[in-house]
């Protein structure tokens, strides 16, 4: 299984005709046919205008064979790529591999942290050992739904996924985190490895099957 991240910004202004497009067109059209809608957002913290989509396939030639049926829908090409285009700034997109499980919240109404870690080059493989290895106690404080790396695009960078009901609670568990002594005795260790933190608070777009 790899998962692909993609990043779509859009003109300022234009998120909401995106997401209608997204909703009626997009979806109805592509469906899970040509790869697996795992959830899509609209970015609410950090960098803005920003439509970012998680997909799931059996594995790279799988997605380059299921890219290529869709580019031959005529209903994609021609109703629904000429639509949004306009409304597109840049794109990105990000091969994933999986880390530890997929965890999806069970119920819906969840904002949702995307965290980019980039590690000093050759230092992805140590970090992400004693971050699976702290895991049990970083979740008794919240439950994490995805961990990767990047296998195409931006190297030795580390993404994680996690669900909060709202931001009061992310940051009221991110400060009983940083009080857990095994916490702070894997932050002392790790930190060092990385090189660049980011962080995006996002939104459950409409079509969203993780809500």
């Amino acid at each position: 299984m790899i998962y692909e991240l993609r990043t779509y910004t859009l003109v300022p202004g234009t998120q909401g005709q995106y997401l209608e497009h997204n909703r009626e067109t997009g979806r109805a059209v592509r469906g899970d046919r040509y790869g697996t809608l795992v959830g899509s957002w609209t970015t609410e913290i950090g960098p803005l205008n920003q439509f970012v989509h998680l997909w799931s396939y059996p594995s790279f030639e799988e997605r380059t064979r299921l890219r290529g049926e869709l580019a031959k829908n005529r209903d994609w090409t021609e109703g629904y790529l000429p639509k949004i285009r306009p409304l597109l700034v840049a794109q990105e997109n990000k091969l994933l591999s999986e880390v530890l499980p997929l965890q999806p919240p069970a119920d819906a109404g969840h904002v949702y942290e995307l965290r980019t870690y980039r590690t000093h080059v050759g230092k992805a493989p140590e970090w992400l050992g004693h971050f699976r290895a702290i895991m049990p106690v970083r979740e008794k404080y919240s439950r994490r739904v995805g961990l990767w790396q990047t296998e195409v695009a931006q190297l030795n960078e580390v993404v994680h996924l996690w669900a909060y009901r709202d931001l009061n609670e992310r940051a009221a568990v991110r400060a009983q985190a940083l009080q857990d002594p095994e916490w702070q005795a894997f932050v002392a260790k790790s930190a060092p490895l990385l090189a660049e933190m980011r962080s995006v608070a996002m939104l459950p777009a409409p079509a969203s099957p993780m809500r």
